[in-house]
């Protein structure tokens, strides 16, 4: 990794003016930690006065991963001047729009990408979730058309499912419903040749490696903006803290970030942090390395505010090591009731990522080791992580937030909880529910289907409600 990076960064710094050249070395550098120079690397002359439509559409991309979205979206709409179309860059389009909260523009631009391409099952899942469908507007035909011609067994077929649930459920026609999402979860986990397993192996040697001593907080002095990470498991609600928080003068919110998995790959070499390779390193670590490296790469984000809120709910699995590399940072776990997380995730389509979501068992063990993992770090890290809990953020939203506050060295602020006020781009999977006021439609939303899913209760059945216990 180190050898990756250094390569790149002489690349950039060398003076070529070719832009196909300097966008693979910005994917490099995006790779190898070095979001900084990635950053200059993108302003440079050739790639920031570019009118090639397929070069803007790759600078869009790299925006998007920079959480920088107004920017992405301004880029694809000079891509489609500059004469690009098709169903993919209608589909990018409809994505972006919906980032930037122009959600009647993505739903246009989506059902585009579906006209030309029926068959694009990421277009139907993601107008599918834009709102809720009724009788006399809804896209169940255009799916029944679209699954004709789609390619057996392919990630598209299986997001072509998955809206067809969503489509049927808001329609509340449960049964069609819950065979589409069946089939959708059984293509997608028939995909998944080792990912699922492979954690579940690893996670007993690497709660044994990650020892309080192991893993004593790094002796450095943070300054400059404070991150505060949210993390948890997917679906628990990240979201609505995230967007809370962001109404917060001094709180930037950064997005989904992959920075500090990335510093853990430079300063151990290595690019995974779950495979035997980085746990053999886990020892070694050099921990204050990995968070000066974390804050030079990231403080940007925080836009002149006193703290930026890094939200990338798998950090439950670094949060021993987030504390050891950046002790002054502030972590929030969000907790979700078992039932209600589980098939959150089982019902969610995430592509290729989140692999133990596809099938009930992997996910009931994934849950169990979630949760064991958890309460080692509360063992081990006590008072380092504030638990928040999902039904008490909802139903007491302002006693919630002000404890959320108080632990980040926050004071109050009227308005926090007020999601409407908050307008910046938000890109996950609640990018329509967190525009809404906090509301109560997400507990319980399995009940429909609770006859179907009495073997996923059984597994979970005793794993209670506090993941710190």
């Amino acid at each position: 990794m180190r050898d990756a990076g250094r390569h790149a960064l002489e690349a950039a710094n060398a003076a070529m003016l070719d832009p196909e050249l300097l966008c693979d070395i910005a994917e490099t550098l995006w790779y190898t930690g070095e979001i900084n120079a990635m950053r200059e690397c993108l302003a440079r002359p050739p790639l920031a006065q570019t009118e090639s439509g397929a070069l803007l559409a790759r600078l869009s991309d790299f925006r998007q991963r920079l959480d920088e979205n107004a920017q992405a979206l301004a880029l694809l709409e000079r891509a489609r001047t500059a004469g690009l179309d098709g169903p993919e860059i209608r589909f990018h389009l409809g994505v972006q729009l919906a980032i930037n909260g122009f959600l009647g523009k993505a739903e246009t631009e989506l059902e585009t990408c579906l006209g030309m391409a029926p068959a694009h099952g990421r277009a139907a899942i993601a107008v599918a979730r834009l709102r809720k469908q009724t009788p006399q507007r809804n896209h169940l035909v255009g799916l029944e058309a679209g699954l004709r011609t789609v390619a057996s067994g392919t990630r598209e077929h299986a997001a072509l499912e998955f809206a067809r649930y969503k489509e049927f459920e808001d329609l509340q026609r449960y049964d069609e419903a819950w065979q589409a999402l069946v089939r959708g979860n059984a293509l997608m986990h028939a995909r998944d040749r080792f990912g699922a397993a492979r954690q579940h192996e690893y996670l007993d040697g690497f709660i044994r490696t990650c020892t309080a001593e192991v893993l004593r907080a790094a002796r450095s002095v943070q300054e400059g903006p404070r991150p505060i990470f949210i993390l948890g498991l997917t679906r628990s609600g990240t979201t609505v803290l995230d967007r809370i928080l962001g109404n917060h003068s001094q709180v930037a919110s950064a997005g989904e970030l992959g920075d500090f998995s990335r510093q853990l790959h430079w300063v151990a070499d290595h690019g995974s942090t779950q495979d035997q390779r980085f746990l053999e390193r886990i020892a070694e670590l050099d921990y204050a390395e990995v968070g000066r490296r974390y804050l030079v790469q990231t403080q940007w984000r925080a836009c002149g505010k006193q703290f930026y809120i890094d939200k990338q709910p798998p950090n439950w699995m670094l949060a021993g090591l987030i504390h050891a590399a950046l002790p002054e940072a502030r972590i929030l776990h969000m907790v979700r009731e078992p039932m209600d997380i589980c098939f959150s995730n089982w019902r969610a389509f995430f592509g290729d990522d989140s692999t133990f979501s596809y099938d009930l068992d992997t996910l009931a063990t994934h849950y169990r080791d979630y949760r064991r993992l958890m309460a080692h770090w509360h063992a081990i890290l006590p008072d380092a992580i504030l638990d928040v809990s999902y039904t008490e953020l909802v139903h007491d939203p302002e006693a919630t937030a002000r404890k959320v506050l108080a632990f980040c060295g926050l004071d109050w602020e009227p308005g926090c909880v007020d999601l409407t006020r908050n307008q910046t781009p938000v890109a996950t999977l609640s990018l329509s529910q967190v525009r809404e006021p906090i509301h109560t439609r997400a507990f319980e939303a399995w009940k429909p289907y609770a006859q179907h899913l009495s073997g996923l209760r059984d597994a979970l059945d005793g794993t209670g409600r506090n993941p710190a216990t």
